[in-house]
């Protein structure tokens, strides 16, 4: 595979940048973080964590100063920037080139659009990291790594890429069925932002008897909708779409939390990115992208999703500062 430029060199993408380089792939950083970019090329990148503990170097650029042209670009900011980075990027894209989007939600819809069918290929994710400082990245734990064209052929481009994802994820996949991962991953980060609104990590909120309605209101949702679109809904790490089906009955929805619980307990990422993004970070999540079209999507097929706009009107509450981060509000998702 020839050089690759990733845009976006935070938690996703420098993680899987990082792997990269040190397999030898000849990779080029870009990120806004003009700090971030100085130390990856001055000092390097650093993956801390218990996966493994390494450092890279390699060229890395802010949107302005970067110049050139690739054939792979693994695009990897957050799902509202998708349209403006996608844009930035464009200039750099060889015509016979194609955009990996490493990203949470439904953003090959928006890349498409942008830069054609054609050269979009999607990405499902779930393995964990957070930002730390410039020129670091916690790798807390792996998890399932999914490619697929948006169009559901098999080609001859989406081997070769697999064949370099192997050199991250080990037991990456491709799939026929990329917007099946894509789905269920929304019924999953659903929870992960109701798990934002409090204190308690991933695996004890999950964990949290009394919030097993929640947890079936909110995959219910986005199962509904998906099913209505016309996508079967793929689980992963101890997350199964059947599980939340209308009329799937609640000890299966309960063993299915456990399982979710079990994925989560070991990891040494125990809050989800968009708790970080509140916490920490102090910053705008990714809400409005990511779990709100799936509210939107079900207005047009008559699916009313009451518990995803609740959450999408709570998220909001915090980022406003209007509501404090509080293990009591995820009572409010409970059905009435």
């Amino acid at each position: 595979m020839g050089p690759i430029l990733i845009w976006g060199a935070g938690a996703i993408g420098g993680t899987i940048g990082a792997y990269l380089v040190r397999a030898g792939h000849n990779v080029t950083f870009v990120d806004v973080v003009a700090e971030h970019v100085a130390e990856i090329r001055d000092r390097g990148l650093r993956i801390t964590g218990p996966i493994e503990q390494f450092s890279v170097r390699a060229p890395s650029f802010t949107p302005e100063e970067v110049t050139g042209e690739w054939k792979h670009i693994f695009l990897a900011v957050k799902a509202h920037h998708t349209a403006e980075a996608t844009r930035a990027l464009t200039p750099h894209l060889a015509q016979d080139g194609y955009v990996l989007s490493t990203q949470n939600g439904l953003c090959e819809t928006v890349i498409q659009r942008i830069i054609g069918r054609d050269r979009t290929i999607g990405a499902f994710v779930n393995f964990s990291a957070d930002w730390i400082a410039p020129g670091e990245i916690m790798f807390g734990g792996r998890g399932a790594v999914v490619l697929g064209e948006i169009n559901g052929r098999m080609t001859s481009r989406l081997e070769d890429l697999h064949q370099t994802m192997l050199d991250f994820e080990p037991n990456a996949i491709t799939t026929t069925e990329i917007w099946g991962y894509l789905w269920g991953k929304l019924g999953y980060g659903a929870m992960l932002f109701a798990q934002a609104l409090g204190d308690l990590g991933i695996a004890d909120c999950l964990a949290r008897p009394e919030l097993l309605p929640v947890w079936r209101a909110l995959g219910r949702e986005a199962v509904e909708v998906a099913l209505a679109e016309g996508v079967d809904p793929k689980g992963f790490n101890g997350f199964d779409p059947r599980a939340f089906m209308p009329n799937a009955p609640e000890e299966q929805a309960r063993a299915c939390v456990e399982a979710m619980v079990a994925f989560n307990r070991p990891n040494a990422k125990t809050h989800s990115g968009v708790w970080r993004d509140l916490a920490i970070r102090k910053r705008r999540t990714e809400i409005d992208v990511q779990i709100a079209p799936i509210a939107t999507i079900g207005a047009k097929h008559n699916l009313p999703c009451p518990t995803i706009r609740k959450l999408v009107d709570l998220i909001h509450e915090v980022e406003n500062g209007t509501r404090p981060m509080t293990d009591a509000n995820l009572l409010e998702l409970l059905p009435h």
